[in-house]
């Protein structure tokens, strides 16, 4: 059996990173509710334990998890620490006494307890002591309804609300000045208006540094310099390249033999991936994470296709959501960058292989499985080489994170 799961992000008020939730199916082709949701959580969890890390898929975060009330019965929560789930009870469990009983013994062994989907009743309130969030669909809640949950909860300010389905900048801020804590959604990726952005002499110089490395023949003595005008930008590739990931023997000590030892693949990996970074420095980080997870993906896909460059699939990811960081539309940004036209067509016209790689790498990160299995149909690549794909890009994602600094 292959193992079928995504990540969605969590964010704060400040728009950090604060969980994941965890979304699971048992194949491309199935999704809810042909699937049991007892079945979904066991092997959420199964998979968990001998198909994954959590910390692979979570780093340092928790992880939300669905649980129905017979998993919460059979005592799955405990095969998990409580500093890596948050227990999320689903919208389809009723509240009754046994239930009562399995939040209580919960919050007794120290786990946070959340209501996904919450549907307000009066007879909630007795869970209220040991309930710590309660999630609000915010799309499809009216204020008034969302008003009356805040005046039941008022009694316990422990309880913080999350907003779902926050798919706009607009909805995030209304929902943020309505009084929700978390935000689940994309609403960070998306461009919060259309504006024209300079970039700076560093951003330049990084620009010039992907134009020289995308050539088929590198000037080593041209890069080697273009690094030594920038002390931070040769920092930084010294420390990169001595960094754990790459397990060098020995420790590197010039730009020259940085460039060397990387070699052409990783080096436009670096400057690619600096260049994201640096633009999206005022950006929620979560939006780099995105980027990159895309990008190795992608990668990855195009890995297990053999028909587009893998460095062109790389990059094509990386920049996909480009407009989201600059604040302006994907074709303006194209317009400045000196990408390939391969890139460009796929980013601005969605035309290409390319494109359709991001077709299905958007179904993976909001788990729309049926069209995930259509898009990999439609490609031609081995459905069972895509989930490893996947969990190698999330994986590689969070190690690149921790070596840029974040």
């Amino acid at each position: 059996m292959y193992f079928y799961a995504a990540r969605q992000p969590i964010l704060d008020r400040n728009k950090v990173l604060y969980a994941y939730e965890l979304l699971f199916r048992d194949g491309l082709s199935n999704v809810f509710p042909e699937i049991d949701g007892d079945e979904a959580t066991s092997k959420m969890i199964a998979g968990s334990q001998f198909s994954f890390g959590l910390e692979d898929f979570l780093g340092d975060k928790p992880g939300f998890i669905n649980f129905t009330l017979d998993s919460l019965l059979k005592k799955y929560p405990s095969m998990l620490p409580k500093e890596q789930v948050v227990v999320e009870i689903l919208e389809t469990v009723q509240p009754g006494k046994r239930l009562l009983a399995e939040c209580q013994h919960l919050k007794e062994q120290g786990y946070t307890l959340a209501l996904d989907d919450y549907i307000h009743q009066p007879v909630w309130r007795h869970f209220y002591p040991y309930i710590d969030i309660i999630k609000i669909d915010f799309r499809d809640t009216n204020i008034e309804t969302i008003k009356s949950v805040q005046e039941a909860i008022a009694d316990f300010p422990h309880i913080k609300l999350l907003a779902e389905k926050v798919e706009t900048n607009e909805e995030f801020q209304q929902a943020l000045d309505m009084g929700f804590y978390y935000f689940q959604g994309f609403f960070f990726s998306q461009p919060e208006m259309m504006q024209t952005k300079a970039l700076s002499p560093a951003q330049m110089t990084l620009a010039e540094l992907l134009y020289e490395t995308s050539k088929s023949e590198l000037d080593l003595v041209k890069i080697t310099n273009i690094f030594q005008r920038d002390v931070s930008l040769s920092y930084k590739l010294l420390r990169y390249s001595n960094s754990s990931i790459f397990k060098r023997r020995a420790e590197i000590e010039t730009i020259k033999q940085a460039l060397v030892v990387l070699g052409q693949v990783e080096l436009k990996k670096f400057l690619s991936l600096l260049f994201t970074a640096q633009i999206s420095s005022d950006k929620p980080a979560e939006l780099m994470r995105m980027s990159m997870t895309r990008a190795r993906f992608a990668e990855g896909l195009a890995s297990i296709d053999g028909k587009v460059d893998t460095g062109k699939a790389f990059l094509t990811g990386l920049m996909s959501l480009m407009d989201a960081i600059l604040d302006e539309s994907i074709a303006s940004v194209m317009e400045k960058l000196p990408l390939a036209k391969e890139i460009k067509d796929a980013l601005v016209e969605n035309t290409g292989v390319l494109a359709d790689y991001l077709t299905l790498i958007k179904y993976y990160e909001t788990a729309q499985w049926q069209q995930a299995n259509q898009a990999i149909d439609q490609l031609g690549i081995a459905t069972e080489k895509v989930p490893d794909a996947y969990h190698t890009a999330v994986q590689w994602a969070n190690e690149q994170m921790k070596a840029l600094g974040d």
